[in-house]
C-alpha cells in the first residue's frame, strides 16, 4: 500500500493539470465567498443587523467552487483509462481495490488542505469587507468556531474528492462522470426543489449537497433557514454516499478488464 500511495502522490503532481485545478478551485472559492459575502452584506438594499459568521459564506461558496476539486479528483481515474496508463498501473499494483484505496487516500488530503486554506483566505476577505462601507455589518470571525468550520468544510471537500474517484472507476469517461457527479452534487437537488412536493424535498435533503451543508452547519441556504437535521447525521449521509461510490467503482475496476 505505501508503494501504491507514492505512485499515485508522484503521478497526482507530475502533471499541470494538478496546480491549475488546485489554483482554479482556490481562486473560485475566494472569489465566490466574497459575493456571497456582499449579497448576505444587506438585505434588500438596508443594512444586514443580524450575527454573521465570516465562514458562513464561504461554506455556501464551497458548493459552487467544489467542482474545480471534482475536475482534478476525476482525473486522477479518467485519464488513465483515456490513455492507457491504467494497464501500467495495474501492472504495478494488481489487486485492485489496493490501486483504488491509494488513490483515495492520495486525493481526500489535498482536497482536505485546499478547503481548509482556501476557505480561510475566503473568511478572512469576507471579514474585512463586511467590516467596511458600505455594509458595517455585524460579522465575526471567533477562532475556534472559525477552525471547526474550516476544518468541517476541509472535510467535505475531502469527501467530495473521494466520492468522485469512487464514480471516475464506476464510469471510466471523464465526461460522464462530471455529469453523474455534478447531477448528485446540484443538479438533482435543485430540480428536486424546485417541484415543490414535500416528499421529494424531504428525500433530497439527503443528497450529498444538503447532506454536506448540514455537516457544515449551514445557516443561509435555499431552504431559508438551517438545515432539518444535526451535523452528525449530515456527515453520515455523506459517508454513505461516498462508500457507495467507492463500492460501485471497485466492483467495476474488478469484474471488468481495463
Amino acid at each position: 500500500m505505501r508503494r501504491a500511495i507514492s505512485a499515485e502522490w508522484v503521478k497526482l503532481w507530475s502533471v499541470r493539470s494538478t496546480w491549475w485545478c488546485l489554483m482554479g478551485a482556490a481562486a473560485l472559492m475566494v472569489l465566490a465567498s466574497v459575493t456571497v459575502a456582499a449579497a448576505l452584506g444587506s438585505h434588500n438594499g438596508q443594512p444586514r443587523t443580524e450575527r454573521l459568521a465570516a465562514t458562513e459564506p464561504v461554506v455556501s461558496a464551497a458548493i459552487f467552487a467544489q467542482f474545480a476539486l471534482v475536475a482534478l479528483a476525476m482525473l486522477v481515474v479518467t485519464s488513465e483509462y483515456s490513455s492507457g496508463g491504467i494497464r501500467v498501473a495495474l501492472q504495478a499494483t494488481p489487486i485492485r481495490g489496493r490501486l483504488l484505496a491509494a488513490k483515495a487516500l492520495v486525493v481526500a488530503p489535498v482536497m482536505f488542505v485546499t478547503g481548509v486554506v482556501s476557505g480561510a483566505v475566503g473568511a478572512v476577505l469576507t471579514y474585512v469587507l463586511l467590516r467596511m462601507e458600505p455594509f458595517r455589518a455585524p460579522v465575526t470571525l471567533a477562532a475556534g468556531e472559525t477552525v471547526g468550520d474550516l476544518v468541517r468544510l476541509g472535510a467535505f471537500c475531502a469527501l467530495v474528492g473521494v466520492l468522485t474517484v469512487g464514480a471516475g472507476a464506476a464510469l471510466r469517461s471523464a465526461a460522464g462522470t462530471l455529469t453523474v457527479v455534478f447531477l448528485l452534487m446540484m443538479g438533482l437537488p435543485l430540480l428536486i426543489m424546485m417541484t415543490g412536493a414535500p416528499a421529494l424535498i424531504d428525500a433530497s435533503m439527503r443528497l450529498p449537497m444538503f447532506a454536506g451543508l448540514a455537516f457544515m452547519e449551514s445557516v443561509e441556504n435555499m431552504t431559508g433557514g438551517p438545515m432539518p437535521y444535526a451535523a452528525g447525521e449530515g456527515l453520515a449521509w455523506l459517508l454513505v454516499w461516498t462508500a457507495a461510490a467507492l463500492a460501485a467503482g471497485y466492483v467495476v475496476l474488478r469484474r471488468r478488464d481495463a
